[in-house]
This record gives C-alpha cells, structure tokens and sequence, in this order.
C-alpha cells in the first residue's frame, strides 16, 4: 500500500471521523461560549471606557483601558499558559464531564477562560466604536424624556451600537474559531487537539506500521478544510448582511417634496 493511500484509508474509519468530529463541537462550544461572554464583559468595559468620567467614576475608565490595552496588546497564547497555571477552577469542572476526564476538564475550563479574557477585550473596541457611531443628541433626547442614563444605555444607545457592528461582531467570531486553535497547546480536547492525537497514533490506522509525511498532510489539510467551511459560512453571512444595507440604503431614496404654491423643497 502506497503512503498516501494509507494515509487517506484514515479518512474511511468511523471511529476517527467521530473523533474528529467531536473536535468540531468542542470548537464551536468553546468559541460561542467564548463570544457570549465576550460581548458581556466587553459591553461593560466599553461603556466604562465612554462614559465613566466624572470624578467619582474615573477610576472605572482607567481600569477599563488597562485591561482593553494589556489584552489587545498581547499575545493569546501567553494569556494561556497564564490561565493554566494560575487560573481556579471550580468544583464543577473538577469531575468528569462530555466524555472527557476531569483533567481535561479543568484545562478546557482554564483555555476557555483566557480566550474569554482575551477576546472581552477586542470586542470592547468594536462596542466602543459602535457607542460612538450613535449621535450624543440620543442620549440628551432620552434626558429630556425623563429617562435614568441605564436606561437611556439600554433602550436607546446600546440597540443602535449593536446594529451597527453586528458585521464586525461576526468577523470576530470568525477569529475567535481560528483563535481556538491555540487552546491545543495545552491539551485542550478541540477539534486541532484532535487532530494531532489522531496523527500520534496513525501508524495503527494506515496500515503502514509508521507515521509519513501524507499523514500530516491528509490529516492536517482535513482540520483546515473543516475549519475553512465554518469561517467561510459565516464570512458569506458578514458579506450578504453588508450588501443588503448597502441596497437597503440605495433604495431608500432622497424624497423632495416641493409645495407648488410656496416654492419650498423638503428633502427627507
């Protein structure tokens, strides 16, 4: 048997397929818990970042651009191997749980918690400038109108901001699936993880007693695949959402109505 086909023969068991998978799920897990909590935490420290700057409530803007800046700043992977070392887990995560033992539960727990830290901080940017694409005249608006400035954030300002960066919310969602890839240095059971697990033990799958150059390759170039379809999807979605703005702007026309008698034009 050649070495590539025994390399693609891996592609053929089931076993492996499911294993992979598996991988796949724990990705998306991850990467969507990790956006939820992102969006939150990110929410907060940008609205801290704006609008916290009386004299009471300037210490939160100070701690909020330190954490923006600290973790936009550096990189994913330190933040880590930082998590893995210092990070508590609780006692949930501290039994075995998915199928997986509770030391690699605690480690998903530790990898999940850098990225969500991680990311907190890059879509704290994109709330922040969605904050300022929403004109200061909608803010006085809902004073005039009697209401308190949380719900002034809440009913007014924070619906348009994420209106407006829903585009840019998918894109970093996009790289927060490829971040996830970093999580496989620390044995994290993700679809890359997977992938490399499978590659240390293919010479009991190939047929060929021995681990070749095609293994890498096939089982490599299968991970990429995968994680092309996942972020193309979405990247089509970003894509077709900001064509139909754009035509939804385009068809909205500049209405003149002019008043025959006065001579007066308005334009909405």
């Amino acid at each position: 048997m050649d070495t590539l086909g025994g390399s693609l023969s891996m592609l053929q068991n089931p076993a492996i397929i499911r294993f992979l998978l598996q991988g796949v799920l724990f990705t998306l897990i991850i990467s969507v818990a990790a956006v939820l909590f992102s969006i939150v935490i990110g929410t907060v420290l940008a609205l801290m970042r704006n609008y916290c700057t009386s004299k009471t409530t300037r210490i939160l803007k100070a701690v909020s651009v330190i954490y923006i800046e600290m973790f936009r700043n550096t990189p994913l992977l330190f933040w880590i191997f930082i998590c893995v070392v210092f990070c508590p887990t609780p006692g949930f995560a501290d039994r075995q749980m998915f199928g997986l033992s509770s030391v690699n539960n605690k480690l998903l727990f530790k990898a999940a918690v850098a990225l969500i830290l991680y990311t907190s901080g890059v879509i704290a940017e994109i709330v922040r400038g969605g904050l300022n694409s929403v004109a200061h005249g909608q803010i006085e608006a809902g004073q005039s109108q009697g209401f308190s400035m949380v719900q002034i954030m809440w009913f007014i300002v924070l619906p348009q901001t994420f209106r407006a960066i829903v585009p840019t919310l998918l894109s970093q969602v996009i790289t927060t699936i490829k971040d996830s890839s970093f999580l496989a240095n620390v044995a994290v059971i993700e679809l890359m993880a997977r992938t490399k697990q499978v590659l240390s033990a293919a010479n009991r799958y190939n047929g060929l007693n021995s681990i070749n150059v095609s293994d890498v390759f096939v089982l490599f170039g299968v991970a990429a695949a995968i994680y092309f379809v996942i972020n193309f999807s979405i990247s089509m979605t970003v894509r077709n959402m900001q064509k139909r703005r754009v035509a939804v702007k385009v068809k909205r026309p500049s209405v003149a109505a002019k008043d025959s008698q006065t001579g007066w034009a308005c334009n909405g």
